[in-house]
């Protein structure tokens, strides 16, 4: 990283922009893993599900808010996101009651520490697409776009959930719902309590970055780059659909069965109307799409205005 004072040449830029591509195809290998597993462990599918998209968010992040504030956003959403899931588990508030297996390795308390690290890379995605759908990219955060922007970047938080929870807890079980649920063995609560978990750790960056400086300038191609890595996540979800070896139905810890064809096809539909949706709208909103402007011509990233220290 630079000094926040200085301005990286174009052969850091390139750096950076090399990096950021590596850890997107990564984790697009991951999701074909996940359904052509090869005898690899499952504990190292779930890894590259989890920290390519947790250092996507750390480099990318500290492009647009400098080091401190992608920090912030780690640190928010990491202490929120696991006092919500320690709290879930001892005591059913707000997701439900439901314990973790061994799946997802190592806990720390009763999470697992992969499940925390999760939160860091979607929740950056789905706030930074927040950003660009309510067109928050180059003003400062202020009035009542401080709470909009939250709500917002909850919802789209919920929607990665809603594409793919019933698959890691019913069919993966990483998860269990003992009592099982409505949604392929998933309760609504669930939902309703990803949407309070992420509400709280966006409102919190969300006053964090009140009144603060935009940000740094930054063209096109940058942005491009996080929906291009949300809209890999929402495909990954599509190779599900795949037929491959295993039970056609599974039973959730209530007793009740599962087409997994079912299960699946259900992840496609959620993924496509609610994830596709937001990824679309996204890439519509990005600064310069539509206007024939420089930065929508740019295919690279200019150097001018970038600090990442």
């Amino acid at each position: 990283m630079t000094d926040a004072n200085t301005e990286p040449t174009g052969k850091n830029i390139e750096r950076w922009k090399s990096m950021l591509w590596m850890l997107m195809l990564i984790y697009a290998g991951s999701r074909l893993l996940q359904v052509f597993p090869s005898g690899i462990p499952m504990l190292a599918i779930v890894a590259l599900h989890v920290i390519p998209p947790a250092v996507f968010a750390l480099i990318h992040g500290a492009m647009f808010y400098r080091i401190r504030g992608i920090l912030a956003f780690v640190a928010i959403s990491v202490l929120v996101g696991n006092v919500f899931e320690n709290l879930g588990v001892r005591t059913g508030f707000p997701f439900g009651h439901y314990y973790f297996t061994e799946v997802m390795g190592p806990k720390i308390l009763v999470v697992p520490v992969f499940l925390g690290l999760a939160y860091v890379g979607m929740a950056y995605l789905s706030w930074t697409l927040a950003r660009l759908i309510l067109e928050e990219t180059q003003r400062p955060l202020a009035g009542s776009r401080v709470i909009t922007l939250a709500l917002l970047a909850s919802a789209i938080m919920v929607s990665w959930d809603l594409s793919m929870d019933s698959v890691w807890s019913t069919i993966v079980r990483a998860w269990i719902w003992p009592r099982g649920g409505i949604y392929f063995g998933v309760p609504l609560t669930n939902f309703l309590g990803w949407f309070v978990t992420g509400y709280v750790f966006y409102q919190l960056f969300a006053v964090y970055l009140r009144n603060r400086s935009a940000g740094n300038a930054l063209p096109a191609g940058y942005w491009n780059m996080a929906v291009a890595f949300y809209a890999v996540s929402a495909a990954g979800n599509l190779l599900l659909l795949i037929p491959r070896p295993g039970p056609a139905v599974v039973s959730d810890p209530s007793g009740v069965p599962w087409k997994v064809s079912s299960i699946t096809a259900a992840s496609a539909v959620a993924t496509i109307s609610t994830m596709g949706g937001f990824a679309l709208l996204a890439w519509t909103k990005r600064p310069g799409a539509g206007r024939g402007s420089k930065a929508t011509r740019q295919s690279g990233w200019g150097a001018k205005g970038i600090a990442l220290g």
